[in-house]
């Protein structure tokens, strides 16, 4: 028994570095990338003359806007995760905001940002902590849902436009992704289920108190989620349309929006760390728009100043509500 014990070990080991290993590569093939862009000066000298084009009064309004959304886009976050907990532990809408921001201190730092969890829930009472977990687990899987939809639809479109794909393979296709779609958004009305699913596995039952957590929202409720989710994604999709119309106006709403949205649903799969996560969501974009223009240094700015307003500068805000943590609160 011992020895499949250190075998188990060392297998699990084994994952975690092929994982850590993965990861690595993908971070350093991104950033050499942007650093082969950014070293091209045809490309550098077209961005200047992009940016000496540019109104300055029009580029303050836009930063501004987007600076705006930024706080729009989690007070909205914020408003989703107090409507979460109401129903076992109630809090503010400043509580609220102070767990969200707090959450994404610790989530830079953190691979597919499982800091975010620790963060937020360490502002409930220490009985409720595990319940906000899975409370939050609901909340996230809403906002995914959307992603993936929204982004699933466009894929589809960007096939069928851009990549010269035989017309079955484009019906199988477009069959799964119909289906993955449809599935999608059975699963989130019906979460209930995954908590049988949970339940039924026999060393899981002891923790069933926690699972329940998430067959407690109803219908009407998680309709009331996925607006926040659908508001969420709304704001920062026009984030990017704000930076990127500012800059190349010339491109058609549609198919920019369409290949942000595109953007979110691959960006959404890719396992990273926000801290580094510039890199792969510029080497992502940047391989998407290149269909649409041949403005890299551009795409590549531009997704670099949303990925620092969105995440960068909310973390350092969060970090002042780090200081209000009681890790070792014996209150319940």
């Amino acid at each position: 028994m011992q020895n499949i014990s250190v075998v188990h070990t060392l297998t699990g080991s084994a994952k975690k570095i092929i994982s850590w290993l993965i990861k690595a590569v993908i971070i350093i093939l991104a950033f050499t990338f942007i650093y082969r862009r950014l070293s091209n000066n045809q490309e550098l000298a077209q961005f200047q003359e992009l940016i000496f084009r540019v109104s300055r009064v029009k580029a303050i309004v836009v930063l501004t806007l987007v600076v705006l959304l930024m706080l729009l886009n989690w007070l909205l976050e914020a408003m989703k995760w107090r409507y979460l907990t109401q129903k076992w532990s109630p809090i503010t809408l400043w509580q609220a905001i102070e767990s969200v921001f707090c959450g994404l201190t610790l989530a830079i730092f953190t691979p597919n940002r499982f800091g975010e969890y620790g963060g937020r829930v360490m502002f409930l009472p220490p009985r409720r902590r595990i319940h906000g977990v899975f409370a939050m687990a609901v909340g996230s899987f809403g906002q995914n849902v959307v992603t993936s939809v929204s982004g699933a639809s466009a894929l589809l479109w960007f096939i069928y436009y851009f990549l010269n794909v035989n017309q079955w393979l484009y019906i199988g296709l477009l069959t799964t992704g119909a289906g993955f779609m449809l599935l999608m958004l059975i699963f989130y009305f019906n979460v209930r289920w995954l908590v049988y699913l949970l339940n039924s596995v026999p060393f899981l039952k002891k923790y069933h108190r926690f699972f329940d957590v998430m067959k407690r929202y109803r219908f009407k409720e998680l309709v009331h989620i996925m607006g926040y989710c659908v508001a969420r994604f709304a704001t920062f999709s026009f984030q990017y349309y704000l930076i990127i119309h500012l800059l190349l106006p010339q491109i058609p709403m549609v198919q920019m929006m369409l290949l942000v949205f595109v953007f979110f649903f691959i960006q959404s799969a890719l396992p990273t760390i926000d801290v580094v996560d510039v890199g792969v969501r510029s080497l992502t974009a940047d391989t998407l728009f290149a269909y649409i223009t041949n403005q890299h240094i551009v795409v590549i700015a531009a997704v670099s100043l949303i990925w620092f307003t969105n995440l960068i500068v909310p973390a350092i805000l969060g970090s002042v509500f780090v200081l209000k943590v009681k890790f070792f609160d014996n209150n319940v």
